[in-house]
Parts: C-alpha cells; structure tokens; sequence
C-alpha cells in the first residue's frame, strides 16, 4: 500500500465516522516533506485547507513556523502538517491537534521512530539551560512519545525510506456500525421564551451550546454567575462569544477578559459575527491599548482588557466574561465576583490552564458570595465525533488529564505518615500512575501549565522531582531547578544584560541587581510546590521543603524561590527560614502580583549572597515603596520587610529624632522630616516583635510614610474617621518606636511632653 492510498482510506474511514486520523511519516525530512505533499494531492484536500508548520519555506498552501503554531486555534482545517524535525515543540502538537477538522487527518513528519529520542534538535537546545550543554538533555519525552504512537488506536506509522506501513491506523469503524453518536451537530431553534436574540441560538453548532447559551441569559440580571466548563474544542468560547454580543446588543457593557487577548479572539469573532447579523454594530470594530472594543447602535460595548486591569472592573460593567478561568490565579478569580453578574469560562482539560485553585478554592468563594450561580458542563466536540481517537491520544501523551490521586485514598494522611522521596524521571517514565499523580499536582501548583513543562520534567538537566508519598499516592511535590555556577564569561554576558535561560534567581541578581558574583554559588530553586487539597493545611508543604533542605543542603550553596507575592504565601516561605532579598518591580501581566525573590542559605557563600542583598533590600526599599511600588498591597510590603529578619540601622540625627519624638508627643510635624519616618518605618517593620503596633498602624506605615500616598487617600482606605484623625494615628503609631529604638535625644524630647 502506498502512502497516498493509505491516507486515502484512513480519510474515508475518518470522514464515515466524522472523527481524525493522524499519519505518522517517520524518516528522512524530504522524503517525509514530498510524501505529505502527495497525500494532500492524492487525497483530495481543497488548498484552503491545509497548512503546513514547518520551518521550511516554498509551499503553495498556507505554511506557519511551529513558533506561530498558536495562530491556528479557533481555526478548523481539514489537514495539517506538522514536521517535528529541527524545531519539534511538545506545544505545537497541543496546539494544532485541535485546529483538524472531524473527516481530517493531523500528519506527523519525525526521524525514524526508533532514532528520534536521541536525535538532537532546536527544542533539545532550548532544554540545555547553562551551565548544562545539550549533550546533557535525555530523549525521554520522545521515547514516551513514540510508544503512545505506536500504542494508540487511530494512529498510522509508515517509514517512508524503506515505504513500509508499520501499522495503518485503520480502526475498522464506520457510522453504521458504530454505536457512538457522531458530533451532536443540528439546526437551533431559539426556545419560545428566550430572551436572547433567535439568531444567537441559530448560530449554535451542537445542543450543549444552544444549552449554555439559554443559561447563559441569567447574565442579564444582577446578581448571578454562569460557569462554563468543557474540554477544547466544545465551543465554550463561541458561546461566551455569543452571550456576549446579545448582552451588548440590548445595550449593556460587556468586559472580557482572558491570560491574553489572543485567548478572547473566538469571544469577539462570535460576537461581532452576531451583532453584525442583528445589524446592531455601531461603526467598526476598534482597537483599544487593551484590545478589541465592540459598540453597539443601543449604546452596549463588549470590550477587553487584561486581567489585573479587568479586576478593578473598569467603568463599571454590567456583566464581566473572563476566559480560559482556570489559567488565572485565585486572587483575580475572586475580585470579578463583585461585577454584577459575571460568566466564568474554562477548559478542563487543556494546556490553557486546569488549576485546581479554579476547580476547588476558586468555586468554595463563588459558593460562598451571594451570587446565584448555575454551572453548565459541555461534552460534546464542535469538530469532530465524540471519542476521536487523536483526542483521546493527544490526552495520554500530553497529559492533559493528569490528575493527582482521588481524595479517599490520600485525605487520612499526616506529616507523620509519609514517605519522602527523590523521584528520577526514569522511574516517571516507567510508572504511568506515578507520573499522572506527580505531574497532575504540578499542574494545580501553577495557573498556567503547557505539554512543554512536561518535556521539561522528563528531560531538562537541570530539574529534578522531590515528593511526599502515602501508600504509593503522591501527596505533596516540588519541582527544583538547578541554577548559578556560572562560568565568568556566561556572568559577563548576564551582567551586561544578556539574557541567561534557566538561571532566574542569578539572573535576577546579577542582572538587575548588578551582583555579578551572585551567579557563581549554585542552589536549587523551588520552581513548583504542591500539596494535595484533601490534605492541605496538616504541615505536608513545610515537611517537604524540610527534607529537601536536610538532603542537599551540603551539596549546594542555598535553595530559593520566585513567585507572585502575597501575604500568606510570604508568611509561608518565612516560616520556612526563606528570607526576601526583592521585590519586583513590575506586576506579572497575568496575575498582576508583584514577584517576590527568597533565599535560604546552606553555606557560607550562600550566607554571603543572601545577608547582603537582604542588607539592600531593606536600605532601597523605602525608595521603591515611593516610586514603582507606590500601588503595592501594604500586607504584601509589610511581609517582605518582616521576612528580611534583616538588622536594619536607621540613620537618624539628633534633629531627626527631635523630629520623631515632637510629631509622637508633642507638636512636631510629620512633614518636615519624612526620610526620618522612613527609616524608623523600616526597622520597625523588618523587626516588628520589638515594638507593639496594630496591622492598621503598621499599614498606615507603609501606606503614608513609605508609599507616600495623599493623607486623604490613606485615611479613606484605612477606614479611619478623617483625615485629622489619620494624621493624629500616625503620630500615635510612632510614639511606641520612640520608646523602643530612640536615643536619649528622643528620650529628653519625649520627656518633656509627658512629665
């Protein structure tokens, strides 16, 4: 059989059961290249629809770099091409699995199967973060790869050197024989007493959609939330998209938000598509320096913005639609449940993001709030027949429905009951169930995991698994990078502002920070913890974190950490013996959380490292509090500081402390001598144990004093009376630090308003 007549039938079959196929062509690239040229020849593929993701140029039909292979979701295509070799990206194949259309085939150009695990390429480069070299990066992604391939059903390999089929992907079904409904496709009718538009329900591909859609209404009254879950490709966007334009046809705003504009494209595509057809479009679609920006004839708009910015609800909006959900962390989640109505959209399983904290801590406050919330799930595909068998396999080889054990068998675990572990990826690739249990934990440890973090688990050098285990059950997991020992050239290179993958923490320091010794001791950076949710809050994380120091602490010079900071995760990492040595400067887009950076030395150069730009952190700290974190959380500064334990010396006059002592007891002024303020604000909060002040007061530090906001602003937002009042609690606040940390100039001067 030759290829063109195999990929004849596996279309047919294909088309019969409106499911995909997907056609390996392991071998040599042209011969691969030329083969998939005459599979979309023979088969009969219209140009339109086929695209190839290739490096290589001269193509007649459409041609994409596999970096641009995100340009394809939201688009349906009847046959795409994907060549793996050179610039192979496990992100690609997540990407484009779901662009081929039902009666479509995905074909895979490789190496030979049997040498692609150790075949180098750009992704293998990519891997090798210094000082580790590519020759150091393992094929165990790809071995793991080729056996789901060789493994799954609906999958044809052919060696096309040798033009032999190794196995022909024929699964023997058709639509009269399977039992299986095919895509539950039929025309919408809009019900009688909908209150969306009847071309909105028309525009429905499946029921399950008409069905979001009708729930979706209820986002016209305040008081309620709709939450949409599915797994790609069930067209919760376009229902989003859809309720979204019907909204803002009657006149109401509309705020969307999603991780990126590019995540809202199919909401805006359904909803102009729609309000076009209602002729309810006022002009043409603007661009806004957020985003897309809809207007509608009855004065509605369906506009975007990026999630930090959504979370303050901008002008108010009816209704907020927040996209891809579960890729956001908590913190956001939660503050659009004050909009007065809000739909929630999210992929189950996904390399968009599948976070628990959506599925649990998220959904516990929505519970909570006094919104009337209405859940609606979506199963059946848009594209393609239920139980596609590329679906199903694009699901085990990526890990898309990695979860950690159910909560019976791990929710009667204690600190005292585990097993600590070093788990190798030898043994992930060798035990399935440990490596679903694993990599599904670190999938909830973060608001945004994709199919290349697992290529980074089973072959980057410089990452390594450490566990708590229960009755073989992972519990609680940690994900260490490997960073500093950096050669003097690579610290150079990073000095002077080069980028340096794979090493943060040095790069932060020695970058920013301009400490070029910085990157010479070498540590492991927690880039990931996670404990299971049915055991949370029993010690498991510390427990964990505990064994990690005690097992590589002489090998290494500290541990570390970098993640959007918070009160109680700052709280968490200082209970550990983590100290902060900074705080970013600019918020994460998508979170919008400043980043704190902590060390925890584990020998003398690590001490080094980590005492003196804990030491400047505290003494630049008061000026960046003033500038670009004037809008920081003063819980978060007040952490910070706190987890310093730093030794900060104030420098403060014998007038500074008139000053001081006069505003605190007598008639002085708090703003003749602020930089004073300042400097007795940051020992205090750097050692808050030796002077007793409320949370408000010391708020009102960071607030007033550090952050320099107008008095008006701060006593508002510290729900204090007045502004006099204000004033007056700042000078109270201090009167404490004067007792504590004052001279006998500050002593004499409080003396004479107190005798």
């Amino acid at each position: 059989m030759n290829v063109s007549a195999l990929a004849g039938r596996l279309r047919a079959e294909a088309e019969q059961t409106d499911e995909r196929r997907l056609l390996v062509l392991a071998g040599d690239r042209d011969a691969g290249i030329d083969a998939a040229y005459d599979i979309v020849e023979g088969v009969g593929f219209s140009d339109d629809g086929v695209t190839f993701v290739t490096t290589r140029e001269g193509f007649r039909f459409e041609r994409l770099h596999p970096k641009h292979a995100d340009r394809l979701l939201g688009t349906t295509r009847d046959c795409v091409v994907l060549d793996a070799h050179g610039e192979f990206s496990p992100n690609a194949i997540g990407r484009l699995v779901g662009a081929v259309d039902g009666g479509g085939l995905l074909v895979l150009l490789t190496p030979p199967l049997d040498e692609w695990p150790t075949t180098r390429g750009g992704f293998d480069e990519y891997l090798a973060v210094p000082p580790f070299t590519v020759d150091d990066v393992t094929g165990r992604f790809r071995e793991r790869l080729v056996r789901t391939l060789r493994e799954h059903p609906g999958v044809a390999i052919v060696d096309v050197e040798s033009e032999t089929v190794e196995r022909d992907g024929l699964t023997g079904e058709s639509s009269t024989e399977s039992t299986e409904p095919l895509r539950s496709q039929s025309t919408q009718v809009a019900p009688d007493t909908a209150l969306f538009p009847a071309l909105a329900y028309e525009s429905c591909l499946t029921d399950d959609q008409a069905r979001a859609v009708r729930s979706l209404e209820l986002l016209r009254h305040p008081g309620h939330a709709v939450v949409v879950e599915a797994d790609r490709g069930r067209g919760k966007s376009s229902a989003a998209g859809l309720a979204a334009g019907s909204l803002a046809a009657e006149g109401r705003d509309v705020l969307v938000t999603a991780p990126g504009s590019r995540n809202a494209e199919e909401v805006f595509v359904r909803a102009r598509v729609l309000l076009d057809g209602l002729d309810a479009l006022a002009g043409e679609s603007e661009n806004d320096e957020e985003g897309q920006h809809l207007r509608t004839v009855e004065g509605g708009h369906v506009r975007f913005a990026d999630p930090p910015t959504a979370a303050t609800l901008p002008n108010n909006p009816d209704v907020v639609v927040v996209d891809e959900a579960a890729a956001l962390p908590v913190r956001l989640l939660s503050q659009f449940v004050a909009a007065p109505s809000a739909g929630f959209f999210t992929t189950i399983h996904g390399y968009e993001g599948a976070g628990r904290g959506f599925s649990v801590r998220f959904r516990d406050h929505l519970a909570e709030s006094d919104k009337v919330v209405r859940d609606v799930h979506l199963d059946d595909p848009i594209r393609y027949a239920r139980n596609d068998p590329v679906e199903t396999w694009a699901f085990r080889a990526l890990l898309l429905d990695a979860r950690p054990a159910v909560d019976p068998l791990v929710e009667d675990v204690t600190v005292d009951s585990v097993e600590y572990r070093a788990i190798s990826p030898d043994e992930l690739v060798e035990d399935e169930h440990l490596l679903h249990e694993a990599f599904g934990l670190l999938v909830l440890a973060h608001y945004r995991t994709e199919p290349t973090d697992l290529a980074r688990l089973l072959d980057a050098p410089n990452l390594s698994l450490r566990a708590l285990v229960a009755d073989g059950h992972v519990v609680s997991v940690a994900l260490l990078a490997r960073e500093g020992n950096l050669d003097a050239e690579t610290r150079r290179e990073m000095y002077d502002g080069g980028r340096v993958r794979g090493n943060m923490l040095p790069d932060v320091l020695t970058s920013q920070l301009r400490d070029e010794d910085a990157a010479v001791p070498v540590g492991y950076r927690v880039m990931r913890i996670a404990t299971h949710h049915a055991v949370r809050s029993r010690g498991l994380g510390s427990r964990l974190l505990s064994e990690i120091r005690d097992e590589l602490a002489d090998d290494v010079d500290w541990l570390g950490v970098g993640y959007g900071a918070t009160p109680e995760l700052l709280d968490f990492w200082d209970r550990n013996g983590y100290r902060t040595v900074h705080l970013s400067t600019t918020r994460n887009a998508t979170s919008g959380e400043y980043s704190a950076l902590m060390l925890d030395p584990t020998s003398e150069a690590g001490e080094a490292v980590q005492s003196r730009h804990t030491d400047w952190f505290l003494r630049r700290v008061e000026g960046v509090l003033a500038d670009l974190l004037d809008d920081v959380d003063p819980d978060v500064a007040r952490a910070a500081i706190r987890a310093t334990h730093g030794e900060y010396a104030e420098r403060l006059s014998d007038r500074d402390w008139r000053v001081v002592a006069g505003a605190s007891y007598g008639p002085g002024l708090y703003g003749t001598a602020p930089r004073a303020f300042r400097d007795l604000a940051v020992r205090h909060l750097s050692n808050p144990d030796a002077a007793d002040l409320t949370d408000r007061e010391e708020r009102l530090l960071v607030r007033k004093v550090l952050q320099c906001r107008p008095w008006d602003d701060v006593a508002d937002e510290l729900d204090y009376l007045s502004t006099s009042q204000c004033m007056r609690s700042l000078g109270d606040a201090y009167k404490p630090l004067v007792d504590v940390y004052g001279d006998e100039v500050a002593h004499a001067e409080r003396e004479r308003y107190t005798e």
